[in-house]
């Protein structure tokens, strides 16, 4: 039984995707195929590595906003990811896809044609950066003479890309959206539109998963609240062990 796992986008958020893969781990669930968008690339990648989520969390916690998104002041972005790409080079030093030991799919948008692309083979932490550059936030990534931004755009759970590489797959998705909202600025508006926004992509994607892992109420956490790097962490953990246990998944996976 080969069980696969898809791990969405959602900035800050995405750090519950690291508290739900120990949760899985503790209860027996073994993952042979592994994609990601935006942050849960970035997640997907280091646990594809090799590297055990608690230590993934203490990477992702050493890194300071400031420096993981250090200022661009350039046509296409405010903000430009350094620290993520270090994070990647300094946990995987090989920096390529053929270093991980569980095969890994990474969702980045192609801006020009308006198209997904599915990286599987290659430099990792390019991959990486394109598929976590938030239109106008962060700078697109040239690749080949394409331009990537957040592939969350268009497939922010990309469960197509490896469904006919498992048996059972899982969803894990950090994004979703409460009835409850105080627009209090501009800010919250514009992050909650973008949730509203790819929510359509998402829905679809969930519906080729056999079992989705949605932890309520996540977005009164912003996208750039790495300093609640650890009560997410908990939240996503926590949710995963009281809702999901190794017999429910042993009958699952059996049905």
């Amino acid at each position: 039984m080969k069980i696969g796992l898809t791990l969405s986008g959602g900035g800050a958020r995405g750090i519950a995707h690291i508290g739900m893969l120990k949760a899985l781990e503790e209860i027996g669930v073994e993952i042979s195929v592994i994609s990601g968008t935006s942050a849960g690339s970035i997640v997907a990648s280091l646990y594809a590595y090799g590297i055990k989520p608690d230590k993934i969390l203490e990477n992702v916690r050493q890194l300071s906003l400031l420096k993981s998104v250090r200022p661009a002041w350039t046509w296409a972005g405010l903000l430009t990811m350094d620290g993520v790409k270090e994070l990647i080079v300094k946990n995987i030093p090989e920096n390529n896809f053929s270093a991980l030991k569980i095969p890994l799919t990474i969702a980045a948008t192609e801006i020009r044609k308006g198209e997904v692309n599915y990286f599987t083979s290659g430099e990792l932490t390019s991959a990486v950066v394109a598929s976590c550059s938030i239109p106008a936030v962060f700078s697109p990534l040239n690749i080949k003479d394409n331009l990537y931004v957040d592939g969350g755009l268009l497939d922010n759970l990309p469960s197509s890309c490896i469904r006919n590489q498992c048996d059972f797959l899982i969803g894990s998705h950090c994004n979703k959206i409460s009835k409850d909202f105080d627009p209090k600025n501009v800010k919250v508006v514009i992050e909650r539109s973008l949730l509203i926004a790819i929510s359509a992509n998402t829905q679809l994607s969930k519906q080729l998963c056999d079992m989705v892992i949605e932890p309520p109420a996540m977005d009164r956490f912003t996208v750039f609240d790495i300093g609640k790097a650890q009560e997410i962490f908990d939240y996503g953990y926590r949710f995963t062990k009281d809702n999901f246990h190794s017999a429910q998944f042993q009958k699952a996976t059996a049905a």
